[in-house]
């Protein structure tokens, strides 16, 4: 089997085989861009590797051999030469970019007798010890595991003896002291030498790299992303070229357009004398790439036609890495850049107006989830006047956060995890260790790096809002605490950041909820053109419904009418209602109660302008609304003007074992039918009052908890008769549906015949998850995060639809429903109904909607888009393979 590709043999569509990075390298190389020379060893290998017991087979070993014997002859150099010695790098590169989670090793070749030559043939001996300090850390740490603190102590000893501001200052001396340290190290900590074998040194390399796919950070970004394990990730060996060999020398990352508001405008940042490692680090504060126009104008010139000529030909916002060696330029990386949301939709409008990409292209490149992340928090204006800036840095990701601080990933984890807080990431700088203190984090910041650091990187890409290169911020790990301008926070101090403007906050900030910006609305208008779904919105109150409709919801898919029972007025009444012991006591606050719900419905409708809206009768077990501890019952008693004791036994009364699985729903029609009398006539009362003003309503009536036609029937002509009554006595008729929410096994079962006395359907996933699975959705968090860490679930089922049980369920009743009425509407209620990976399988199913809560309707809508975009290609894909004879 062929392992090994060099770059001349590769393409951007070899991808899954030569990883992101050694498909670009190779697209890049035979579009005739400057290119150091090199070799992909491919993810076929990597997984060969692991099934070999983590070795590499004798296959793999012959062809590294011949591919290093190539690239030797092609570039006129070889390892141990003492005239022309080669030096390669080793790249980690999967099929799907996960910057900063595997490993690299640059500087392989170098040992005691080529750090010598090389010193020798570019006269400059500083360089070459730098190089040789450079490869033994990151080989040490990468390799053999030894901790980069270890070998960072050495350096920052011999900075404070000597009072040196950064690595520049260092001597050839110095840096000769610095390698003989190093090795020290290695006779420490693992009692032999570092190896002086080249080819010993890239074996190792390759085999470490081959390693991290599966290291502890690498495992949470996969997982984060949902980036399958299986791809596995491949290596690039290529042909050194030093960013750090002197002053007309650099290195650099940089974007084709900014990834933090998506303007077209070249982004990014440079070092001189420096190598790649030092600006994803942090660890000097590198240039705007805009000042190399000024420095090296000639050279600028070309980046940045280079630059316009791979966006165009990858028809996206490119990541670009670079090094200038003696005034040269090479280009190390192509790639897509990772970008806020905000930035993604920017670019995505843009690029359609600019003829790069169809509306269709562009609506796919949008993450679902991310859309929420644009709508992202900023601090409320007038609480912001009455707080002072204490520090400023970089504004790398946008947003508003507040929380607790924590000094390393560790204790962030254990804080989020444990006590449950908002916590903010503080450090000097991050590393890709700090990937799970990252994920768990409101907000990060750091003292050191820019704007293409790692903090920054991975801060936008997981929409987290992100403040760096904080100046004179100083965190002492060891004590717990950061200082700066005079300030200093402790472990667990409140502090408040905006990435948005770079600017830090002591303490707390009440923060607002953006508005959809031009470019989402755009996105979104093309996502409902697109769409077969309609996205609805589930919406108790005229402000939720207002949100909705900013978010251009199409009505409402369900509004929970027990929701508004718990104004201290309405509670009171509802109290008063449940505690009644026959129908006599029952009236006078149901009649109270009847204005109220009018006045409700009045609101909803009179919002909707049309659009539908559906609204589900009374739901829950009546004891939620009673008092439950014996302060409450003498408070509400004395409310209600009766003996505690008499409330007590009420209460007592009404307890329920299960009460989910009891005294609720349309249960409660059939022993209180005048509760569901009088929502029935504050539903229709308020539909007649809009028909005074000339406005038409059509009313949609959800029953829930059905579990039979003999139910749903008997439900119904309660329904039907209170609907005629008040009809006869106003002297006015509407149209309207009464239907189901499907939220029982066993009307999931007996779907054909409950579809006969039902309007529509319209499934409830919370209930019909929990009676399916026999979890208790109020308990599932004692449980439900080991059953998925173990892998017992894929997800949480009360979050992402169960598609083998709870899904089953659901085909069968849409099946069985549209069987006994073809043009039955199906719609499906509860916050997976904003989940896009749920999306996806009620796309398949053919439902006609999804209701969702407010904020997640753009993350539907998009999600909508997407389903029925990739069923039609789907669809499409099966024709033209099995055409119709």
């Amino acid at each position: 089997m062929k392992y090994i590709y060099t770059f001349e043999e590769g393409n951007k569509n070899m991808r899954r085989l030569l990883g992101g990075k050694g498909a670009n390298l190779a697209q890049m190389t035979n579009l005739g861009f400057p290119v150091p020379s090199g070799f992909t060893i491919s993810t076929e290998a990597c997984n060969a590797f692991y099934k070999n017991h983590n070795q590499l087979n004798d296959d793999n070993l012959d062809q590294i051999k011949e591919a290093l014997d190539q690239l030797s002859q092609k570039v006129g150099k070889r390892f141990d030469s003492p005239s022309a010695p080669l030096l390669v790098s080793v790249r980690s590169g999967a099929a799907i970019s996960m910057p900063g989670m595997m490993d690299t090793i640059l500087n392989i070749g170098l040992n005691d007798q080529t750090v010598a030559v090389l010193a020798k043939i570019t006269a400059n001996e500083r360089f070459a010890y730098d190089s040789y300090r450079r490869l033994l850390a990151m080989f040490g740490n990468v390799v053999e595991g030894i901790s980069e603190a270890t070998f960072d102590m050495v350096i920052e000893n011999l900075k404070q003896q000597n009072h040196y501001q950064s690595d520049l200052d260092l001597t050839t001396d110095d840096l000769k002291q610095i390698v003989s340290e190093f090795k020290k190290i290695y006779m420490n900590e693992l009692h032999r030498e570092f190896p002086q074998d080249p080819t010993e040194q890239l074996l190792a390399a390759i085999n470490s790299v081959f390693e991290s796919w599966n290291n502890h950070r690498a495992k949470i970004y996969r997982r984060e992303n949902n980036i399958p394990s299986f791809l596995g990730t491949a290596v690039n060996v290529q042909m050194m070229v030093f960013g750090n060999a002197g002053k007309d020398s650099g290195t650099g990352v940089a974007f084709t357009r900014d990834p933090a508001t998506g303007e077209k405008q070249l982004f990014g940042e440079y070092l001189l004398n420096a190598q790649g490692e030092d600006v994803v680090a942090g660890i000097r504060t590198p240039q705007p790439i805009s000042t190399l126009k000024e420095t090296m104008p000639h050279l600028y010139e070309q980046f940045v036609a280079i630059a316009a000529k791979l966006e165009f030909y990858y028809r996206d916002m490119q990541d670009l890495e670079f090094t200038i060696e003696n005034g040269k330029l090479y280009m190390l990386q192509a790639r897509d850049g990772k970008r806020t949301p905000t930035a993604a939709v920017k670019i995505a409008v843009d690029m359609v107006d600019e003829g790069l990409v169809s509306r269709q292209e562009a609506l796919m490149r949008i993450k679902p989830e991310s859309v929420q992340a644009i709508l992202y928090p900023e601090f409320d204006e007038q609480e912001l006047a009455k707080n002072d800036i204490v520090a400023s840095g970089l504004p790398a990701s946008p947003g508003a956060a507040t929380g607790r601080v924590y000094f390393t990933a560790e204790a962030a984890k254990a804080a989020h995890d444990e006590k449950h807080q908002a916590v903010i990431l503080v450090r000097q700088d991050t590393s890709p260790e700090d990937i799970e203190g990252m994920v768990v984090s409101e907000a990060i910041v750091t003292s050191r790096g820019g704007m293409t650091s790692h903090a920054a990187v991975v801060a936008r890409g997981m929409g987290t809002p992100a403040t760096v290169g904080v100046n004179h911020l100083q965190v002492d790990y060891q004590h717990k605490t950061a200082s700066f301008s005079g300030h200093q926070l402790h472990e667990g101090d409140w502090l408040s950041v905006d990435g948005t403007q770079g600017n830090i906050y002591i303490g707390q900030i009440k923060t607002t909820d953006m508005a959809v910006n031009e470019n989402l609305s755009t996105l979104l208008g093309w996502a409902k053109q697109e769409s077969r779904l309609g996205v609805y919105a589930n919406a108790d109150t005229p402000a939720d419904f207002s949100q909705a409709l900013k978010f251009d919801a199409d009505g409402i898919g369900l509004a929970r009418t027990e929701h508004m029972f718990f104004k201290p007025e309405r509670l009171l009444e509802m109290r008063r209602l449940i505690i009644a012991e026959n129908a006599e006591a029952r009236k006078l606050p149901l009649k109270r109660l009847l204005d109220m719900q009018q006045g409700d419905f009045y609101g909803l409708y009179k919002l909707s302008e049309g659009r539908s809206v559906t609204i589900r009768l009374l739901d829950p077990p009546l004891h939620e609304f009673l008092p439950h501890d014996e302060k409450e019952i003498h408070e509400v008693a004395a409310q209600l003007d009766i003996e505690p004791a008499y409330l007590a036994q009420r209460v007592d009364a009404l307890k329920e074992l299960n009460p989910m699985l009891g005294h609720r729903g349309d249960r409660l029609a059939v022993t209180f039918p005048d509760i569901y009398q009088m929502q029935v006539r504050a539903i229709i009362g308020a539909a007649l009052q809009l028909l005074d003003e000339n406005v038409i309503i059509e009313p949609h009536i959800m029953i829930p908890l059905t579990g039979s036609k003999a139910e749903m029937s008997w439900v119904r002509e309660l329904v039907v008769k209170q609907i005629e009554q008040l009809f006869d006595e106003r002297n006015a008729r509407l149209q309207y549906t009464v239907g189901t929410m499907m939220e029982m096994p066993r009307a999931c079962l007996t779907a054909d015949k409950v579809a006969e006395v039902s309007d529509f359907f319209s499934f409830g996933t919370n209930d019909l998850t929990q009676l399916t699975f026999g979890f208790s959705r109020d308990d599932v968090g004692s449980f439900m995060p080991e059953y998925i860490k173990q892998g017992i679930l894929p997800a949480d089922p009360f979050q992402t639809v169960d598609v083998e049980g709870v899904g089953q369920l659901m085909k069968m009743a849409v099946e069985k429903g549209r069987f006994t009425k073809p043009r039955l509407p199906i719609g499906v209620c509860g916050e997976i109904g904003g989940d896009p990976k749920s999306i996806e399988f009620f796309e398949q199913l053919d439902v006609s909607y999804v209701s969702c809560s407010p904020f997640r309707v753009p993350v539907a809508r998009l999600a909508a888009a997407q389903a029925h975009l990739r069923n039609k290609r789907a669809v499409s894909q099966s024709v033209s393979v099995n055409p119709v004879r």
